[in-house]
């Protein structure tokens, strides 16, 4: 195995390059850093002016900041700031000192980022051209007038379309394959060079279905908001709102979809974008199926394209827009009906089931829904079931049995911790979990505490989230959670109804935990003190 190779990282936070990451340079670094970290090439030298303004339209006096290298702690720092022509005069001395590191064979290539080959980067490119050291780089001016001087490019392009991560990536991979070192991008956790990060090359390794529908609730949350808005009076109107929005939810999962499998950036939100618009036909299982279609082209064209160097410009067109395309259109003409034909199958045997026996599906349901919830199956099974009825009505039964068994009963529990605490330490634990639960709807971890600790508030949890599920049913509500309690009958099919069934698993949870916890204090006191309270 040949000595590490050892890069400088010259450049300015640019003027197109401001708008694509440069006016946040710490993490256009960062992602730089990690991406040569995977390869194991160090940086060794660093000098990077990074301005509070576009380059293209900038004044002397600008305020900007100047990086260089800190060689004990790996990793940049600010060595200067001031005005932009102060800066230059600083990066002026640092460029002799790169320039005096090349000259000692300290520097095996260079990566330029709208570079100054004329002024603050004179001297480091006139050492590179001696030295005929490879260098890659973004800034099409900038990296002609680089390799006009004699620097051996490797590979370069303009920064228009280009990401941190997009950048970072071909640099690194242009690179590698000069120095044929084997290099494997680290595409799935967005960290610093020296912080953790997942190393899983594998875009398969990315799917999770979810992170994916987790992710996604806020658009079905927003499209339930608009189904209630529209019943106003005044507001029908929203009606065809909330039609655009159910065509629009398969769109936000291929998104979502696309950039957790490619991690990407702007690259796989383009690709999922364009692959969600063609999926929409497929309801919210062809959304996800297109964007995870398109999220695994991404990864595969990024990595051809800039294998066979392709400018970085067109590496991310060709990446975002051919796979979105691909990925969309076997979707659109493949997968679609089949899709839409799952989504409504599951639909129908709920439907069948809950119209059966109301009364029993919601018991069922509500009996079982915290083991799911404890056990891991719910965010598996239950919640995609409760997003496919949503893509349909924007409420659902699961959903209501959702609110009213483990966020209300969650939130009775924890009240009665609040009055009536077992000790006084409790109050203090549960007052931010009921808190949570009123006024967000989630959180319904907060009874766990209390759950696990005593049995019969468990049983007692289970029994109540049963109650709720069964006048869920006798209601026939559909609603949904992960709303404001007192904003969730109007997001329902019944308000009344929800507001019975709410109402009525809380005080259950309620009213078993508050007995439980005064049987215990009770059964907890010493005899002197149960005297001395009878003859006080």
């Amino acid at each position: 195995m040949g000595e590490r190779k050892k890069v400088a990282i010259l450049g300015s936070s640019g003027g197109n390059l401001y708008f694509l990451g440069g006016k946040e340079p710490e993490k256009l670094l960062d992602e730089l850093l990690l991406q040569l970290e995977a390869a194991d090439i160090h940086c060794t030298a660093l000098q990077f002016i990074a301005a509070k303004a576009s380059m293209d339209n900038i004044k002397e006096t600008t305020d900007a900041v100047l990086y260089s290298w800190d060689e004990e702690n790996n990793s940049p720092f600010i060595i200067y700031k001031g005005t932009l022509k102060d800066v230059n005069d600083v990066a002026a001395k640092l460029d002799a000192e790169i320039a005096h590191k090349i000259d000692k064979d300290e520097i095996d290539g260079l990566i330029f980022m709208s570079a100054d080959p004329h002024g603050s980067n004179q001297l480091a490119v006139q050492a590179a051209a001696s030295k005929k050291l490879p260098a890659t780089g973004t800034g099409g001016t900038s990296m002609a007038a680089i390799g006009s001087k004699g620097v051996n490019v490797v590979s370069t392009s303009g920064t228009t379309g280009t990401t941190n991560r997009t950048r970072a990536v071909t640099f690194v991979t242009s690179l590698s394959k000069h120095w044929k070192i084997t290099y494997r991008p680290i595409i799935g956790k967005a960290t610093t060079a020296s912080g953790s990060h997942d190393l899983a090359a594998s875009p398969l390794k990315r799917i999770n279905l979810r992170g994916m529908m987790l992710s996604s609730l806020p658009g079905f949350i927003a499209m339930a908001l608009i189904l209630a808005l529209s019943k106003i009076p005044g507001l029908a109107m929203l009606g065809s709102v909330f039609d655009v929005m159910i065509q629009a939810l398969p769109v936000i999962l291929a998104v979502i979809a696309a950039k957790q499998v490619a991690d990407l950036d702007d690259v796989s939100i383009v690709a999922g974008i364009v692959a969600g618009v063609l999926s929409v036909n497929g309801g919210i299982i062809g959304g996800i199926i297109g964007g995870i279609g398109a999220g695994l082209l991404v990864h595969f064209i990024f990595r051809k394209c800039v294998e066979w160097r392709f400018p970085a410009t067109t590496v991310n067109i060709a990446a975002g827009g051919i796979a979105g395309l691909i990925s969309g259109l076997i979707v659109y003409f493949l997968i679609a009906p089949i899709a839409l034909q799952i989504g409504e199958g599951i639909r129908f045997l709920l439907d069948s089931l809950v119209s059966m026996s109301p009364l029993f599906a919601g018991l069922i349901a509500g009996l079982l829904i915290w083991p799911a919830i404890i056990g891991g199956i719910y965010h598996a099974a239950i919640l995609p079931i409760v997003l496919l009825e949503m893509e349909r009505t924007g409420n659902s039964f699961l959903g209501a049995v959702d609110m009213v068994g483990l966020v209300m009963v969650s939130a009775g529990i924890t009240l009665a911790n609040i009055i009536s605490p077992r000790d006084k330490g409790e109050a203090a634990v549960a007052a931010p979990g009921f808190m949570i639960n009123m006024g967000f709807g989630t959180f319904v971890e907060a009874a766990y505490p209390f759950m696990f600790s005593n049995k019969y508030v468990f049983a007692g949890a289970i029994a109540s989230s049963g109650l709720g599920g069964l006048l869920v049913g006798l209601f026939n509500v559909r609603g949904t959670a992960y709303v404001p309690s007192i904003m969730a009958p109007f997001l329902s099919n019944n308000m009344t109804g929800f507001i019975i069934a709410m109402a009525g698993s809380l005080l259950c949870a309620f009213t078993i935990t508050f007995i439980i916890n005064n049987m215990a204090k009770k059964a907890n006191r010493t005899p002197i003190q149960q005297d001395t309270e009878l003859t006080g």
